[in-house]
């Protein structure tokens, strides 16, 4: 049984908490527990996956949170950095599930996040599973 932690960007209460069902059902689905990490917001995701893969508690992370585009450039800052962040972690070898919605509306997001409709929460959390997966047989 793995241990894996999601790492939430806690900032629309509503949608992550839609994203964090999907994920803890794909992870539990799996035979596998979840822990949850709160952090303020998608840019410190990274830097708390790097975190807790020091501690070598956890063997897969799942990121997630949601960032919708404003009225300033703000939006391309934390939604291009936060994935670039998360992609130098799996250059690594760390085993991350990328769940940080990136959209235009709120109607956007509530269709990703919602375990009923598109279920990014739980795609995050596959692709975490998958390539924990991969390492393994990889060695």
């Amino acid at each position: 049984m793995a241990n894996i932690l999601i790492v939430e960007a806690r900032f629309y209460d509503h949608l992550n908490d839609m994203l964090i069902a999907g994920a803890r059902a794909a992870i539990e689905a799996a035979g596998h527990q979840a822990e949850v990490l709160t952090v303020p917001g998608a840019l410190e995701v990274p830097g708390a996956i790097a975190m807790a893969a020091e501690s070598e508690r956890y063997d897969a992370f799942v990121a997630l949170g949601v960032v919708i585009r404003g009225e300033t450039y703000h939006f391309e800052i934390v939604s291009n950095e936060s994935a670039r962040g998360i992609m130098a972690l799996t250059m690594d070898g760390i085993p991350i599930g990328n769940g940080i919605l990136t959209t235009e509306n709120e109607a956007q997001a509530i269709a990703r996040a919602d375990p009923a409709q598109l279920n990014k929460g739980g795609g995050a959390a596959q692709a975490a599973l998958a390539m924990l997966d991969l390492r393994e047989r990889l060695g």
